[in-house]
């Protein structure tokens, strides 16, 4: 690697992007954060971040492999890249799980995305990058964490009511209920079911607090005409 890398700013250079890459994707996914959705804080950070890293094997391409400045060999590494990217999407793939409107383990296949470009690195023996990237990494899954579990969030949530056929609440009942429990209506879906003989409200809901739906819940426990109810969180 070259002797003057260290004097040339080239480290801090690597630095800078990286870290610039990790607060943009955190501002966006803070953004994603707060209305709710499965792709967060967490998930837009690391995904900036490998994106921005793996990006680096090109721009500082003569600092890794010394001959391709020095005309003596032509190579492409991003096509070796890029079909190890392509496969570890699959693997990432493998680890999202969609429940319903709930979608969890977007964050994990990010670390995994994030894993791979360190691995890519390391590989080529750009060590430094690698190593700045892992430590960023690491914060990432553990200090935006707690950052993202404290930050004010609004809670959404997909909320499913049985009936019987004929004795089903009316919509302006129910939205009055969820209205007092502090919910807003995100979009609402009606079923009819002949064979069981019931009716049933499907839609998404959201609150500015997690705990409203606790307290939802309890309401519908004493609500005799309620067959069935689930309410699931969305989020990874």
């Amino acid at each position: 690697m070259n002797q003057n890398i260290f004097s040339d700013g080239v480290y801090l250079d690597i630095a800078l992007r990286l870290i610039a890459s990790l607060v943009i994707g955190g501002l966006i996914g803070l953004e994603r954060s707060y209305h709710g959705r499965p792709a967060g804080f967490r998930t837009h950070a690391l995904v900036c971040l490998s994106t921005s890293l793996l990006m680096l094997v090109t721009v500082y391409e003569t600092r890794w492999f010394p001959s391709v400045a020095q005309g003596r060999i032509s190579l492409d590494p991003t096509r070796m890249a890029q079909g190890i990217m392509t496969g570890i999407g699959f693997l990432g793939a493998g680890t999202i799980m969609k429940e319903g409107l709930s979608v969890r383990g977007l964050t994990t296949a990010a670390s995994i995305w994030i894993t791979a470009a360190i691995g890519i690195l390391v590989g080529i023996g750009f060590y430094y990058p690698a190593l700045f990237a892992s430590v960023l990494a690491l914060g990432t899954l553990s200090v935006f964490r707690w950052i993202e579990n404290r930050m004010p969030a609004q809670f959404y949530a997909q909320f499913v009511v049985r009936f019987a056929r004929h004795q089903a609440m009316p919509e302006p009942e129910m939205r009055r209920l969820l209205t007092e429990h502090g919910f807003t209506i995100a979009n609402l879906n009606y079923r009819l079911d002949v064979d069981s003989d019931s009716f049933e409200y499907q839609m998404v809901i959201r609150a500015n607090r997690a705990d409203n739906a606790s307290k939802l819940a309890d309401a519908l426990k004493k609500v005799e005409a309620v067959k069935e109810f689930r309410l699931s969180p969305t989020g990874d």
